[in-house]
């Protein structure tokens, strides 16, 4: 089973990179991807959307699915 570091983690991340949010999608966890994309277009207005931002890159890089 893949966890953390996968090749699937990887381009989660990459992508999460590039739209919050996506790379939980991709992973199958809409919810979380919802929340982050929401929160990071909010905050980029107030400019703390890269906090989100980068939340969502380390998430996605660490998931691992259960077990």
């Amino acid at each position: 089973m893949a966890g953390q570091g996968s090749g699937g983690n990887v381009l989660a991340a990459l992508a999460s990179f590039f739209i919050p949010g996506l790379g939980q999608l991709l992973q199958g966890r809409p919810l979380i991807a919802l929340l982050m994309f929401v929160l990071a277009g909010v905050l980029w207005f107030i400019l703390l959307g890269w906090i989100i931002h980068l939340w969502s890159i380390i998430d996605a890089a660490r998931f691992e699915p259960n077990k």
